[in-house]
């Protein structure tokens, strides 16, 4: 499976809702786990994001559900990126021209 980098903001509603942080976090998970992927971590950081998801799906597409359907809640919006782990880091890199 492929993975990603989710940079989070919370927006009014969800800081103001904040508590119910933890349970929305835990519907998250499950709704990946059943679009075929899986949150493999969650941080709560300082500075420009609230939080960092690592999370691993089948396809972009998933992904891209997966992210609309947290962000049609209403509490973060979110930035998601591929990340490629060291060995397809390496294999990118020597298929270089």
């Amino acid at each position: 499976m492929a993975t990603y980098v989710t940079l989070l903001k919370y927006t009014d509603q969800g800081i103001k809702a904040i508590k119910e942080g933890p349970s929305r976090l835990e519907k998250a998970r499950q709704a990946l786990k059943s679009m075929g992927g899986e949150v493999r971590s969650f941080h709560l950081v300082q500075g420009r994001y609230d939080a960092i998801a690592f999370v691993e799906a089948p396809n972009d597409e998933v992904v891209a559900k997966f992210a609309l359907a947290v962000g049609s809640q209403g509490n973060v919006r979110s930035e998601t990126m591929r990340a490629f782990n060291e060995e397809e880091y390496r294999r990118i890199v020597s298929g270089l021209p």
